[in-house]
């Protein structure tokens, strides 16, 4: 696909959620801000292209798939539709995303309860009491979004938030510029998805270890020869005799030191004894 600044809002969800209110929220304010919007109503374009909703998965999925095909058309000649499906089944929004590509994936949540306060028509309870086969949410299946860019809930949220829910998701895609994104909510606004965490660095080793893990891995020993004869066999076999122990030699005796005799002087008396007597 070329490049283009056009993208699809589909809104999904069940019958009475608020999902047509919110679609004419989102497209005048984004014409207000100076896009080219083309607003799919999902009822007037499958009564004119299918001959209506259909009543089983297979007419379902074939009128989701030519409003898909529409929206992928405006989408291609940079103008944003904002289409308004049931549209019920994952497999088929799922495939239509990738069609697309410049797709974002609003689902429109509300309580089954809270649905039946705001039918007037009463068909919630016809379904209820089995009275209308093949109603969606009822007696139909609906398969919630696993990748929905927006989730409302319709019954908590006013109008007001649930648009500023999806325009934030338009802004953090890229799909909205800043200067449109402040003509839109009437003020400067801050993408707000957090970039992704860098992969934490191992720490440097130390040089030895750097050495250490950098030096090749010692050989191992070469394997002994296999003996070539029986005796030869026999003599690898027999464990060898621990060596012999060298008888301790007599233990030298350390020689005693002679006492040394104090010689004392002779005194003055004894000298003139020894001079008279010779």
């Amino acid at each position: 696909m070329p490049q283009t600044t056009g993208f699809t809002v589909w809104l999904t969800g069940m019958s009475l959620s608020g999902k047509s209110t919110l679609a004419n929220n989102l497209a005048e304010r984004l014409r207000a801000a100076g896009r080219s919007v083309e607003l799919i109503d999902a009822d007037e374009l499958a009564s004119v292209l299918a001959g209506g909703q259909g009543t089983n998965k297979e007419e379902r999925n074939l009128v989701t798939r030519r409003i898909g095909y529409v929206a992928r058309l405006l989408t291609r000649n940079d103008c944003v539709a904002v289409a308004a499906n049931t549209s019920p089944y994952r497999e088929t929004r799922d495939a239509l995303r990738k069609e697309i590509g410049r797709f974002i994936e609003v689902f429109v949540d509300c309580p089954t309860e809270k649905l039946m306060e705001r039918d007037t028509s009463g068909r919630y309870k016809k379904a209820l009491a089995g009275q209308l086969p093949n109603f969606i949410g009822v007696t139909d299946p609906y398969e919630t979004p696993q990748h929905a860019e927006a989730v409302l809930r319709t019954d908590l949220e006013t109008v007001e938030e649930s648009a500023a829910k999806v325009f934030q998701s338009l802004y953090d895609i890229g799909y909205l510029k800043p200067h449109e994104m402040e003509i839109i909510m009437g003020r400067r606004v801050r993408k707000t998805r957090a970039k992704a965490a860098k992969p934490t660095k191992a720490p440097p080793k130390a040089p030895a270890a750097r050495a250490k893990a950098a030096a090749p891995p010692k050989a191992a020993k070469p394997a002994p020869k296999a003996a070539k004869t029986v005796k030869e066999a026999v003599k690898r076999a027999k464990p060898k005799p621990a060596p012999k122990a060298k008888p301790a030699g007599p233990a030298k005796v350390a020689k005693a030191a002679k006492p040394k005799t104090a010689v004392r002087q002779p005194t003055k008396a004894v000298k003139l004894a020894k001079g008279k007597r010779r």
